[in-house]
């Protein structure tokens, strides 16, 4: 049996409201609304899971009828949750507003509860860590327990990706020795504050990063694609010119993408094809996952949108 990808981090409900014209402040604004399992770490599980990889869910949720309903949903796409936490109390909520083009105008996070995903919870789940092919958790996580799986990851030679997920959860690891990361998954705004203010280019906040021992930065520029840096060498690759109909869950896409090529033996060119792929299929549905594909018909949309 293959190893596992084990994801680490938020399980959330998202409930996105969908303006249906042009956002104004300080009055109502019509809108739809939809509610879906999320949570960065949940939907790139998810995601993994219909993609046919072997996948473990590390996570918190409550122990009321929205924590139910995520487990239930986690089971149902094939993610393993063997070491999730319940919790008392409510299930952590992601509440986005969507302005009329798709794009984020603004969003809340409730009862998230990572904290309680310690260094002591993991260790007590250590055989199931040692058993991976990946490790992935999400900036939501503590500091403490972020650095307990670097340790772990650089002890058992297990590659480890950290997802920023945005500036606030971002900026708790610019003082963090991340030397012997795997891969880090910044955008333009998240990169700045990983590193040192006097890092105040972007070439030099990449090389400050390499310098400190990390193995690759995952640079996402939005519509103007993604570049990959390490040492040795950099790729760039466009994003297709697509209609955006929902922004939610692109990123955490673009990077379930990328660990699915990798998982499949793939060259780190063809990795971001493939990212880039199922991101912009992403883009093109409501909600955070592609649930209409699974990984044959993936990759028979890289030529659609990367012709040979």
């Amino acid at each position: 049996m293959s190893k596992p990808v084990i994801c680490i981090g938020a399980a959330l409900v998202d409930e996105l409201f969908h303006a249906r014209s042009e956002m104004l402040m300080a009055t109502t604004n019509d809108a739809t609304v939809t509610k879906t399992a999320g949570g960065v770490s949940r939907n790139i599980a998810h995601q993994l899971a219909l993609l046919g990889v072997p996948v473990q869910l590390i996570s918190v949720v409550g122990n009321d009828s929205d924590g139910d309903w995520i487990k239930q949903s986690c089971r149902q796409a094939g993610v393993q949750i063997d070491a999730l936490i319940t919790k008392e109390g409510l299930t952590g909520k992601y509440t986005g507003i969507l302005d009329v083009d798709g794009s984020l105008f603004s969003a809340f996070l409730t009862n998230s509860a990572v904290h309680l995903i310690t260094p002591e919870h993991l260790d007590g789940h250590s055989e199931l860590l040692r058993s991976a092919s990946y490790i992935l958790a999400d900036a939501n996580i503590p500091v403490d327990t972020a650095e307990w799986l670097l340790s772990f990851s650089n002890q058992y030679r297990i590659p480890f990706i950290l997802e920023p997920v945005s500036v606030p959860p971002a900026r708790k690891f610019r003082h963090v020795d991340l030397g012997g990361l795997y891969m880090v998954t910044p955008n333009e705004d998240e990169l700045p504050v990983l590193c040192s203010e006097q890092a105040t280019m972007t070439q030099m906040q990449i090389e400050e990063m390499l310098e400190k021992g990390v193995q690759h930065i995952w640079l996402h520029n939005g519509k103007m694609g993604s570049a990959l840096y390490k040492k040795e060498k950099t790729i760039t690759l466009h994003a297709p010119n697509i209609e955006v109909l929902d922004c939610t869950g692109a990123g955490d896409g673009s990077l379930s993408g990328f660990i699915l090529g990798k998982f499949l033996g793939m060259e780190d060119m063809d990795c971001l094809k493939l990212a880039h792929t199922l991101s912009a299929e992403i883009l093109q549905v409501n909600g955070a996952i592609a649930t209409h594909l699974n990984q044959e018909k993936l990759l028979g949309l890289i030529q659609k949108y990367y012709p040979s």
